[in-house]
């Protein structure tokens, strides 16, 4: 069963809190991040190196100072404020009319190292170094990592009352995206022991989207207790911040792909060896988005094309095997045009589905790419099943979306 907890949230003030939040580190590059930040904006303390000119390297020890001198001066400009007590939080998230509300609260690192924190991606031990500099620089956990947990039917009533009687004390529509954000205090003791009590009885959490990060916060936790000679197991490091939403709440984009060459075959040759696998339906100019699993549509010289793939080429009763990304894999990436590993190679790109399909269009009618392929999107119960089976998804398999905002509450590690 896993462990969370309420903590004292480092927050902005309440008319501050749109202009010091921000999207998340890895959703933008610096110069992007240059543009966008305002002069309070937590982009200042995430990706430090946009503070020079020319932006420096984000990894020098120079973009490392800075992050920690911007920390230190958000507190104590008051941008970053302490709460008084240990609270949890819930944060929502509104798109396109869809809103999911999740628990703001601290993850325990035992249950990341003991597998209660179910992961699905491979991790890069360089991306998760990267990371902890920047948790052990700040001593703090600045952004959230993004979790999920099976639906608990009193969970969710807690919830559906904070918001209906309480007024959020942030509510702001984010300029970048036009996604609303909401963030709730629970300051009820009574309601917040309850809270932990609850997940007590939940075996598991899984991580969506941090997975670097959620790495990182736990080889932090463990590197400090090695040190400690008086770890006791109650100290701030053992815990990580993190955004928890029940299962039914999140809903998984489309992750699609687009590759560069035919591996020497002509359009019309390319199209042939599909069939051996797929049944092709010609769509012709309207855009086609694929309505089911296995079902793929393809770009190709300015036409679209629905792909079905025939009963046969995948198995159902393999929680990998029945992942249409697996499907496309083994059938055309592997089979047709020997692309090799999809985690190295450069004959292929992903586009998250927030994007949309006439990003892929535009790519491939720019001659940068030869054909996009889009997929139907993963199901929370297929990401579920292959947590719980152990097994790891292919790479760039899920995208959520909205992402977590940044700087609406931040965990210090003491």
């Amino acid at each position: 069963m896993v462990k969370i907890k309420p903590f004292r949230a480092l927050r902005p003030p309440k008319q501050m809190a749109k202009q010091v939040s921000a999207r998340p580190y890895d959703v933008m590059n610096s110069i992007e991040a240059k543009a966008e930040a305002g002069e309070k904006s937590l982009l200042h303390i995430t990706k430090p190196e946009i503070d020079f000119d020319p932006i420096i390297d984000e990894h020098s020890q120079q973009a490392y100072d800075r992050a920690v001198e911007n920390f230190k001066k958000w507190r104590e400009q008051g941008w970053l404020v302490e709460d008084d007590k240990e609270k949890y939080y819930i944060y929502s998230q509104t798109m396109n009319g869809r809103t999911q509300y999740g628990l703001v609260a601290c993850a325990n690192v035992d249950d990341y190292l003991a597998g209660r924190i179910k992961k699905h991606e491979l991790t890069r031990k360089d991306k998760e170094d990267d990371r902890m500099i920047h948790v052990n620089i700040q001593n703090a956990n600045i952004e959230p990592v993004f979790f999920a947990y099976p639906d608990v039917d009193e969970m969710n009533e807690i919830v559906d009352e904070i918001v209906a009687n309480q007024v959020p004390v942030y509510s702001f529509v984010a300029d970048e995206d036009g996604f609303g954000h909401d963030f709730w205090v629970i300051d009820d003791d009574e309601i917040n022991e309850r809270i932990t009590n609850i997940f007590a009885s939940i075996p598991a959490l899984y991580v969506a989207d941090g997975h670097h990060r959620t790495a990182a916060a736990a080889r932090v936790g463990e590197e400090k207790r090695n040190k400690n000679k008086y770890h006791t197991g109650k100290e701030e490091y053992n815990y990580f911040m993190a955004v928890i939403f029940p299962e039914s709440h999140l809903k998984i984009m489309d992750y699609n792909r687009l590759i560069k060459d035919l591996n020497g075959l002509s359009k019309e040759e390319f199209i042939a060896e599909l069939e051996k696998s797929f049944v092709i339906e010609p769509k012709g100019k309207q855009t086609y988005k694929p309505d089911k699993l296995h079902n793929f549509s393809l770009y190709i010289d300015k036409e679209w094309y629905s792909l079905m793939a025939r009963q046969g080429a995948y198995s159902d009763a393999d929680p990998i095997g029945v992942l249409d990304v697996t499907v496309l894999s083994n059938l055309v990436f592997d089979g047709i045009l020997n692309l090799g590993n999809l985690r190295t190679s450069n004959r292929i790109d992903f586009v998250g589905g927030i994007r949309g399909l006439e990003e892929l269009k535009r790519r491939v009618d720019s001659g940068e790419m030869a054909a996009a392929f889009a997929l139907y999107p993963v199901s929370m119960k297929q990401l579920i099943d292959i947590a719980d089976t152990g097994n790891i998804m292919p790479p760039k398999t899920t995208w959520f979306e909205p992402k977590l905002r940044s700087g609406l509450a931040v965990h210090k590690l003491d």
